[in-house]
């Protein structure tokens, strides 16, 4: 993974995102441990408590789940729950304003199915 420092999106988000990416991948699965946050801030070359608030996020998700004294564990689901989030996302931001552009074009569902389909 690399950090994006150019980015207007914050680090500790994209760290977030890096996790969710590989635990939808199958790169790390539920039930696995996540690398702790002293490894990704060594790897990263990021402040150990940016590591922490974005593995944060996604414990406040119940995407991981911490296990006293051993870590940082992906939670049963969690695929499930990334991928429903991630769908949610989509609607809002690409599918919607595709529909309500079209809207104003005057574009019919047909005319949306065959620009999609020659895509």
């Amino acid at each position: 993974m690399q950090i994006n420092f150019e980015s207007e999106k914050p680090i500790f988000a994209q760290l977030a995102d890096w996790l969710s990416d590989s635990i939808i991948s199958g790169a790390i699965k539920e039930g696995e441990q996540i690398p702790s946050t002293t490894e990704m801030s060594v790897q990263l070359k990021i402040n150990p408590a940016t590591a922490l608030k974005g593995v944060n996020m996604l414990v406040d998700k119940g995407i991981i789940y911490k296990k006293r004294g051993l870590g940082m564990f992906v939670s049963e689901g969690a695929v499930e729950k990334l991928k429903k989030e991630r769908q949610s996302d989509f609607f809002e931001q690409y599918i919607q304003k595709m529909l309500d552009e079209a809207q104003k074009l005057g574009l019919t569902k047909k005319n949306i199915v065959e620009m999609i389909e020659r895509g």
